[in-house]
C-alpha cells in the first residue's frame, strides 16, 4: 500500500515540476499528470503557490501556463536540504 503524501511533499512536486519545465512554464494538464492530483486539488495548492510567489501563473488563450519563480527555487533548495537532514535521522517528511 502507498503511502499518502503530506501537504509538503506535494508542493515539493509541484515545485520540482514547474523547475524543470524550464522557462516556456508547463500547463495545467502536464502538472495533474505529474503531480498525481485532482483538478480540485491542484487548484488549491496552486492558489496557495501563485498566492505566495512561490509560482507564476500565465494566462494566454484561455489556458493557464505556471513557471516557477525565484523565490520558488530557494524555497525548493532550502526544502531539498531540510528532506536531506531529516532523511539521515530516519525521518520522513
Amino acid at each position: 500500500m502507498t503511502p499518502y503524501r503530506t501537504s509538503m511533499q506535494i508542493i515539493g512536486d509541484l515545485l520540482i515540476a514547474t523547475k524543470e519545465s524550464g522557462d516556456e512554464g508547463i500547463r495545467t494538464t502536464r502538472l495533474l499528470a505529474k503531480a498525481n492530483l485532482s483538478h480540485s486539488r491542484l487548484s488549491t495548492f496552486l492558489d496557495n503557490l501563485t498566492g505566495s510567489g512561490l509560482v507564476n501563473k500565465i494566462e494566454y488563450d484561455g489556458k493557464n501556463t505556471f513557471v516557477i519563480t525565484p523565490k520558488g527555487r530557494q524555497y525548493l533548495e532550502s526544502y531539498k536540504k531540510f528532506a536531506d537532514v531529516a532523511g539521515s535521522f530516519g525521518l520522513d517528511l
